[in-house]
C-alpha cells in the first residue's frame, strides 16, 4: 500500500533557504525610489496643467498627458515593488518576483495609449495650427519638468544599481524618456510662442509620440523575457559554470537553466562527480557549490542535480554456494 504523501509547509519567511530580500537594502532603496517617482509625477502632473492653462500648447498637453500615466505607472510600480519583494508562501513558492514584470507591462500599455493620444493630437495640429500663448509660464514648467526629471533618473540608477529591479528599471526608462521628450517639448513652445511658428510645436508634440512608442516597446520586452522565463545572459552562464567548476572534484556542468523572477536568478544545472565519492561526500560539493554560486549572485535560487561520473568498477564475480 502506498503511504500517502504530506505536501512539505510552506517556507519561513524568517528562516530557511533563500528567504527573499525582504527588508534587505536593495529592497529599502526600490521602496523608496518608488515613493519618491510618485511625489514627482503628482507634482509634475499639477505644474502642466497650471502651464497648459495659460499657453494651450500642444506640446504641453502632450507632456501632461504623458505625466498623468506615469502617475498611474508609477503607483504601479510603487504596489508591485512591495508585492514582489514579499518572501514565498505556500501560493507561491517562488516568491512573487514576476509581479514586477507585470507592472512593466501596465506600464508599457500605459506609455503606448499616451503615444497614440498624443500622436493623432500633434497631427491635428499640424493641419488647423493654434497659437501659443503664455509662453514665459509654459517655458519655466518645463525647465523645472526638466530639472526634476533628471533629478529622479539620476536617484533611479543608483537604486538600480542596488536592486536590479526590472519594475524600477522600466520607470527609468519611462523617465528617461520623459527627459528627452521635455527637452522637445521646450523647443516647441520656444517656437510656438516666440518664434510664431506653431506648426512646430505641433511637430514637436510628433516627435514626443515616436519617442514614446519606442521606449514602450523597450519596456515590453523586458517584462516579456521575464514573464517568458528568457535565460540570463550569456556572461552570467559562463560566471556561474566557472563558479562551480572551481572545485576540482566537479568534473562537468550539463543542463544549465536559469530564469529570473524579479531581481532574483533561478539556477537549475547537473554536475558531475566521481562515482565512487560517499553520498555525504557528493552533498558537502554540492552545498559548496551552491554556496558559491548565492557568492556571485546575491539571493540565487539555485538548485544542483548531481550525476554520476567516470568509469563503472567492473563487478566482482560471485562464487555459487557449495
Amino acid at each position: 500500500m502506498t503511504a500517502p504523501v504530506t505536501p512539505s509547509p510552506a517556507p519561513d519567511p524568517k528562516s530557511g533557504p533563500n528567504p527573499g530580500p525582504w527588508g534587505s537594502a536593495a529592497t529599502l532603496s526600490t521602496r523608496q525610489i518608488t515613493g519618491l517617482s510618485v511625489g514627482v509625477a503628482v507634482l509634475l502632473i499639477a505644474m502642466k496643467a497650471f502651464a497648459l492653462g495659460a499657453s494651450g500648447s500642444v506640446s504641453i498637453l502632450a507632456s501632461l498627458a504623458d505625466s498623468s500615466l506615469d502617475l498611474i505607472a508609477s503607483l504601479a510600480t510603487f504596489l508591485a515593488v512591495r508585492w514582489a519583494a514579499a518572501p514565498a508562501d505556500a501560493d507561491h513558492r517562488f516568491g512573487h518576483g514576476k509581479g514586477e514584470a507585470v507592472a512593466a507591462l501596465v506600464q508599457a500599455g500605459l506609455v503606448f495609449a499616451s503615444a497614440v493620444f498624443i500622436g493623432w493630437e500633434a497631427l491635428q495640429r499640424m493641419f488647423d495650427p493654434r497659437p501659443v500663448v503664455g509662453g514665459s509660464w509654459a517655458v519655466g514648467v518645463v525647465l523645472v519638468s526638466i530639472l526634476l526629471t533628471g533629478l529622479l533618473v539620476w536617484l533611479q540608477t543608483r537604486s538600480l544599481k542596488a536592486s536590479g529591479s526590472i519594475a524600477v528599471s522600466a520607470d527609468r526608462a519611462h523617465y528617461a524618456a520623459d527627459l528627452a521628450s521635455s527637452v522637445v517639448v521646450l523647443i516647441g513652445v520656444v517656437s510656438g510662442a516666440w518664434l510664431a511658428a506653431p506648426g512646430l510645436d505641433a511637430a514637436a508634440g510628433l516627435v514626443v509620440a515616436v519617442w514614446l512608442f519606442w521606449g514602450a516597446f523597450g519596456v515590453l520586452k523586458g517584462a516579456a523575457d521575464q514573464l517568458l522565463d528568457r535565460e540570463a545572459s550569456d556572461a552570467d552562464r559562463v560566471a556561474l559554470t566557472n563558479a562551480v567548476l572551481s572545485d576540482p572534484r566537479v568534473s562537468g556542468v550539463h543542463q544549465l537553466r536559469t530564469r529570473l523572477s524579479g531581481d532574483r536568478l533561478m539556477v537549475q544545472m547537473h554536475i558531475d562527480l566521481d562515482r565512487t565519492l560517499s553520498f555525504e561526500a557528493a552533498h558537502d560539493i554540492v552545498v559548496a557549490a551552491e554556496d558559491r554560486v548565492t557568492a556571485a549572485f546575491p539571493g540565487a535560487d539555485v538548485l544542483i542535480h548531481a550525476d554520476p561520473h567516470g568509469p563503472v568498477a567492473p563487478a566482482v564475480p560471485v562464487s555459487p554456494s557449495t
